[in-house]
């Protein structure tokens, strides 16, 4: 199976006294092999890369291949200068992952052509297959379908990681039909936004770039594998139970700082474990966390 189609699961990268909680990141790796995901990607959004020194960044890339057992592990290389990128892709390389995720990150706003030439130099420049990070909630930069089409005609792009697609079936299965259209037929298209990954998967969609699947992999996979042959209804009403976990999403500023107190509520990272000044959730929304885990027996 292409390596780059199916359930990837985005770790959190748990931070203790300002330092990666080693034991915590190994621990959530191991889980994720074990319930069988089809790849890792280390250094998402969700595993807080851009908050992560060159150093720690080298680390846990390495930590990630080698406690992945045959999962395979691809490692996020964003950085503000092209030079800064480049050390990320030495340095996953050098951990033997067996892709990069590449988001344009930027303080000051980057252009079509700016991205296109970020892209041009990282697939020039190394063997390693590339995903497009298409996250404007995070680096305020969109995709055009024609900038989709200039950087997936470039060698050793992998795939594409899109935004949500419209709630509609009839209007995703549309909405990726005019991306596959511009797209070479070996670049795969992944979904994120996680409540609209089943409508995604079910509307052609080939990937899964998931939030919940890096803390909650048992619920994505079961998303995922229904998706994938072809039970369309039973992917809906697996994503739909899940209808108090996306309102919290929406309703918390994003996925991070819930996914964090679910993983810390299930023991698998430490109090506040996300990279400050990011603060987590307060009190009462950590509350509202808890209750909704109870609910969907998430702790079982």
């Amino acid at each position: 199976m292409h390596e780059f189609t199916g359930l990837s699961a985005f770790p959190l990268t748990p931070i203790k006294d300002d330092v990666v909680d080693e034991r915590a990141f190994v621990g959530i790796v191991e889980r994720l092999a074990n319930t069988k995901v089809d790849s890792i990607t280390a250094l998402g959004s969700t595993g807080s890369y851009a908050y992560l020194a060159p150093e720690e960044r080298a680390r846990v890339a390495r930590l990630a291949v080698e406690h992945a057992g045959a999962t395979p592990v691809f490692v996020g290389v964003g950085a503000l200068r092209t030079s800064q990128v480049m050390a990320n892709v030495a340095s996953a390389e050098d951990a033997g992952a067996k892709g990069v995720l590449l988001a344009p990150m930027s303080y000051q706003p980057l252009t079509e052509d700016d991205v296109f030439e970020l892209f041009r130099t990282v697939s020039e420049h190394t063997t390693m297959p590339v995903i497009v990070y298409d996250n404007p909630g995070t680096t305020h930069f969109s995709f055009t379908s024609d900038l989709y089409a200039r950087i997936a005609g470039l060698p050793g792009i992998a795939s594409i990681k899109i935004p949500g697609v419209p709630s509609d079936p009839t209007e995703a299965r549309e909405h990726v039909a005019r991306i596959r259209a511009v797209v070479p037929e070996h670049v795969s298209i992944g979904i994120s936004g996680d409540a609209s990954a089943a409508t995604g998967l079910n509307a052609g969609c080939d990937a899964w770039y998931s939030v919940i699947g890096g803390t909650l992999p048992d619920l994505a996979v079961a998303i995922t594998r229904a998706a994938q042959q072809g039970r369309v209804a039973d992917a809906v009403a697996a994503s739909d139970r899940l209808a108090p976990l996306w309102g919290l999403f929406a309703e918390c500023g994003g996925s991070l700082r819930v996914v964090a107190a679910i993983a810390e509520q299930l023991g698998l990272a430490p109090p506040r474990c996300l990279p400050l000044p990011i603060q987590g959730l307060r009190d009462a929304e950590r509350a509202r966390v808890a209750a909704v885990v109870d609910v969907l027996g998430l702790g079982r």
